[in-house]
């Protein structure tokens, strides 16, 4: 029989359940870290995971993703983007789940983490020595997420945004080789930096323990997404 919006019935297929998780980075430490949850129910309690849980029927899948973020860790004023969507039918013990992962990335004094209602701890952990157990395939996430950070890098404002709103260009360099894993010959650096014109002096120096290093921050109209301010062609 044909269906029509009268004789519909929704219980003649199956529906797997959505959940939203969130991947939010930072620089702290000289090193680049992830903030992750400490489990405090089943599946996976005592592991560590993602901030993340179920989509209720009446928000959207962003509204889903901010909520878990504050009730997982107390987090609630951050910037989020999609980053992927992962629903391999065994990926969750519980039923079949498919999630949408998000990503943010902030600086370190941005946000001051805390464990809410359904997590016993919440921390940073560094990208580069994570738990050696994640829940679920969070790892793989993980993985997506430092790669989609890296292709960022070289074509958006995103190495800003990890940093706080003034910084010297030795610190700029340093987030760039933390995020990409290797190290960058400082010449080329602001070779390229200068052609891509998206910094600018603040007319402001921090006392070093050298000589005073000139302060800069990010410029506003280099805001949008484009190839042709790519810092690393």
């Amino acid at each position: 029989m044909l269906e029509t919006a009268e004789n519909y019935d929704a219980s003649k297929y199956e529906r797997p359940s959505v959940t939203a998780d969130v991947v939010i980075l930072t620089l702290r430490e000289q090193d680049l870290q992830v903030l992750l949850i400490k489990r405090a129910r089943w599946p996976y309690d005592g592991s560590w995971a993602i901030p993340g849980g179920f989509v209720e029927k009446d928000e959207s899948l962003r509204q889903a993703a901010l909520r878990e973020l504050r009730e997982e860790t107390g987090v609630t004023d951050v910037y989020l983007e999609q980053l992927y969507t992962f629903g391999d039918p065994g990926r969750d013990p519980r039923t079949r789940v498919i999630t949408v992962a998000y990503l943010a990335v902030t600086s370190a004094d941005q946000i001051d983490p805390r464990a809410g209602s359904d997590a016993a701890e919440a921390r940073w952990w560094s990208m580069y020595a994570l738990p050696p157990s994640l829940a679920f395939d969070h790892d793989q996430i993980l993985d997506y997420a430092l790669t989609r950070l890296r292709y960022k890098l070289e074509y958006t404002a995103v190495g800003f945004q990890l940093l706080p709103k003034e910084f010297t260009l030795p610190e700029l360099q340093a987030a760039y080789e933390i995020i990409l894993g290797e190290m960058l010959d400082k010449g080329n650096f602001r070779k390229k930096l200068a052609r891509a014109n998206v910094v600018e002096p603040t007319g402001q120096y921090r006392q070093t323990a050298g000589r005073p290093a000139e302060l800069y921050r990010y410029r506003q109209d280099a805001v949008a997404e484009t190839r042709a301010r790519r810092l690393f062609p």
